[in-house]
């Protein structure tokens, strides 16, 4: 039986995708100890925040600090990815209760 290789370039693409998604993970579990998700998708949701949230909030770390590079593996990745997570979390309630809100009024009407 032939064992799958795959190139040098390939298997690091995987590696860093594999540790991005772990990592976010990670951070949207810290997130929503802070401020926990409820109702539809509660955890899947606060991991899928994570994830988007680590990459808004290195990418947020590398634009204060331009010319350094940022590794998602370290205190001040973990905390920017945690506070990336945690400002998506707040604008998925905001907006949960702007669309509450809105369709409270619009039910009124009718």
């Amino acid at each position: 039986m032939t064992e799958l290789s795959l190139s040098p370039v390939a298997q690091q693409w995987i590696n860093v995708v594999l540790i991005w998604i772990g990592f976010g993970t990670l951070a949207g579990l810290a997130a929503s100890l802070v401020f926990p998700l409820r109702g539809a998708g509660g955890p899947y949701l606060s991991i899928a925040m994570g994830i988007v949230g680590s990459m808004i909030g290195l990418l947020g770390l590398s634009w204060l600090f331009p010319g350094r590079t940022m590794n998602p593996i370290s205190p001040p990745g973990f905390l920017a990815a945690a506070i990336g997570a945690f400002v998506l979390m707040v604008f998925y309630h905001l907006a949960g209760a702007f669309l509450a809100r809105r369709h409270g009024k619009e039910a009124k009407k009718s």
